[in-house]
């Protein structure tokens, strides 16, 4: 498919959110060329009624004013240092930012500020920014997930089509763990009835353990409208004996009920814990203590 790249300034590169465990996020482009079958944005892009189902990912916008807009915001006297998630609604590694460098170019601002962040990915091409992640965590807290719900190669392939392989991945969090910087494994989303088996799970978290992950989550599929028709048809094409349990499953929910999507968590955390998957960093890169403000007795 080929894909188009809209060179469009934005007016704010940071965006307020409600209801994560993060309350502020920053993406550097809109659309995602790894166009995942599940993709939670794919319901956002209905929503805003943008092209949700096969066409999703075709349209890349690249905030080419980005990083300039980021100092900006992070300069004003407003802002309280609070901690950014960068990779929320795309990708911020996927093939364009080889060409535009603007992820780059935001983290080089962020390291200038001090500021935390959190970034998400499946895109190895990070370790070509390995020199200012480890700057930036040497003044801020800062934390790398890598995205890898399974090494299972035909679920990735079929779910994932425009990502590199695991195990690329799981290289490249091992160079940022050597170089010092905290980096993990995010196993979401897991698709019930095929990477929530208890093999595929395990594979997962001795790989990650292996690679030197300093953490492993995991979290269950998630469907809204949008995401849950494109996903639906993906399964019905390549799995299509699974369709009946996801109607049932599913229905006219977003969420997988507690009893299947706990026990995949608890599953993953016994395993990490009995895998010894904790921070062993040789080279631990944590920002300076705050100065204690000394009060003179009078």
């Amino acid at each position: 498919m080929r894909i188009e790249y809209r060179e469009e300034p934005c007016r704010s590169a940071l965006n307020r959110v409600q209801g994560m465990p993060f309350g502020w996020s920053l993406n550097p482009y809109m659309g995602c060329a790894h166009r995942c079958t599940f993709c939670y944005v794919r319901a956002f892009e209905k929503r805003a009624d943008r092209p949700s189902g096969d066409r999703y990912g075709a349209s890349i916008r690249v905030k080419t004013n980005v990083a300039d807009v980021l100092r900006r915001e992070l300069s004003r006297p407003s802002w309280r240092h609070e901690g950014i998630a960068i990779g929320a609604a795309t990708d911020p590694y996927q093939p364009a930012e080889g060409r535009y460098r603007l992820t780059r170019a935001c983290l080089e601002v962020l390291a200038d500020a001090g500021n935390a962040f959190g970034l998400i990915t499946r895109g190895p091409m990070i370790v070509r920014d390995l020199d200012v992640l480890v700057e930036a965590a040497r003044r801020a807290d800062v934390h790398v997930t890598f995205s890898i719900p399974t090494l299972d190669t035909e679920i990735w392939r079929r779910t994932e089509p425009g990502t590199a392989p695991p195990h690329q991945r799981l290289r490249a969090l091992a160079q940022l763990v050597d170089a010092g910087v905290k980096a993990g494994v995010g196993m979401a989303p897991i698709l019930p009835g095929l990477s929530d088996r208890p093999e595929l799970l395990a594979d997962v978290v001795r790989a990650a353990r292996a690679a030197g992950a300093t953490g492993v989550w995991a979290n269950v599929l998630y469907l809204k409208p949008g995401t849950k028709e494109h996903f639906l048809a993906a399964l019905e094409r390549d799995w299509p004996e699974l369709l009946p349990g996801y109607d049932a499953l599913y229905g006219e929910r977003a969420y997988a009920p507690a009893a299947v999507s706990q026990p995949v968590r608890d599953r993953v955390r016994e395993l990490a814990r009995a895998n010894g998957v904790r921070d062993r960093r040789r080279v631990r890169l944590e920002p300076p203590a705050k100065a204690e403000q000394l009060s003179l007795a009078v």
